[in-house]
């Protein structure tokens, strides 16, 4: 059973275009123990949405989990790990935090409610209507 994801970057440090043009990225350099706990629990080829945060404030693509979790290298304690993750579509119309937090179906989202979160679950409703905003299949 696929899981759905949400994925938190600043646009200045790491955007979707950049990721498209890598064609792949490891999310390391995850520090908070609930967001590496959400890493631990991806599986290969759960989706998740990309999110920039800062700037934009806006969900822009998808990705798909293609390495499941393992130790992240920049870690010197050895107790964070991290995923690798493709790019698979992006959004046709990016769904900003503004429409999130005004749409009473996703308004309750993890990303509303632990801002903070770098790495938050997406539940199975909320997918589908982010995907039906920002008009694609969900």
């Amino acid at each position: 059973m696929v899981a759905y994801w949400l994925f938190k970057s600043e646009p200045s440090k790491y955007s979707w275009e950049r990721l498209v043009a890598d064609g792949h990225t490891h999310w390391d350099g995850v520090r908070n123990h609930q967001a590496a706990s959400n890493l631990k629990a991806m599986r290969l080829g759960d989706y998740g949405f990309f999110y920039h945060s800062n700037i934009g404030l806006e969900v822009v693509g998808v990705v798909e989990v293609v390495r499941e979790y393992y130790p992240d290298p920049s870690d010197s304690t050895a107790r964070f790990g991290m995923v690798d993750l493709r790019p698979l579509r992006p959004l046709a119309h990016p769904v900003t935090l503004k429409q999130i937090k005004a749409d009473p179906q996703v308004s309750g989202m993890a990303l509303v409610r632990q801002s903070r979160l770098s790495v938050c679950p997406v539940t199975d409703p909320e997918w589908r209507h982010l995907c039906r905003l920002g008009g694609i299949p969900g």
